[in-house]
């Protein structure tokens, strides 16, 4: 497995500098991560930053309370696309979903999934606030509406992914549909978890600190991405 892959590493903090993102992006190269997660008035400066890299730029659209309207929401989207974006991450209208107003939060969807020009598009779910019935719902408006991703979380919600919603959305997802989960993912343990269950992406501000796990077990150790130290029986076999 090649972890790094897995990894959208992250700032999306409120005081987040250009040399922040410089220093985010210099990660990304170093440890090769799929992309970086910037906020939208950096994805111009990440995107000259990673240039000749294969590091791909990952922003938020409707961040972080998915509150703005459509059309808002699909310009913040055009906008991010011709600054070169590569990857949108949309937060949906909670409000909506709670009223049962489906087609109103599909039809959201489809606008920036059509405004985007192919790129690839998640959706953030927030599911701290929602039920287990509603994380079924949106993985099954996901399906329906042929977005790339589904996402568990923004990371301001008062918790950030979790197994059991990482499994739901497994169980009812089809076969496109991927899964990201994001939100207080800083362990290596806890990273694995997190895709033994169904995530084949990471949100993380914590990505480096993940990727440069080193077992403390004896040297033969022989359980690779699954030993996290204190768990590892390597030295019972």
């Amino acid at each position: 497995m090649e972890l790094s892959k897995y990894i959208d590493h992250t700032n999306l903090k409120m005081d987040a500098t250009s040399k922040d993102i410089a220093k985010l992006c210099k990660e990304a190269m170093e440890y090769n991560f799929e992309t970086v997660c910037v906020h939208p008035c950096y994805v111009t400066l990440a995107k000259e930053l990673l240039e000749d890299s294969n590091v791909g730029v990952c922003t938020v659209i409707g961040f972080p309370l998915g509150m703005n309207t459509p059309k808002t929401k699909a310009f913040e989207a055009i906008d991010a696309v011709e600054n070169g974006a590569d990857e949108i991450d949309m937060v949906i209208n909670v409000g909506a979903l709670k009223d049962k107003d489906y087609d109103y939060v599909k039809s959201e969807i489809e606008e920036i999934r059509d405004s985007i020009d192919g790129k690839t598009l998640k959706v953030i779910i927030e599911t701290s606030l929602l039920t287990k019935e509603e994380i079924k719902k949106m993985t099954e408006i996901c399906n329906e509406t042929f977005v790339n991703f589904i996402k568990t979380s923004t990371g301001f919600g008062s918790r950030g992914a979790s197994i059991e919603d990482v499994k739901i959305m497994n169980d009812n997802k089809n076969e496109v549909l991927e899964i990201k989960a994001s939100g207080g993912i800083r362990s290596h343990k806890q990273a694995i978890e997190l895709i033994k269950a169904g995530a084949t992406r990471l949100g993380t501000s914590s990505g480096v600190e993940i990727v440069s796990h080193k077992c403390d077990c004896d040297d033969n150790c022989n359980c690779g991405d699954d030993c996290h130290c204190e768990e590892c029986k390597c030295e019972e076999e």
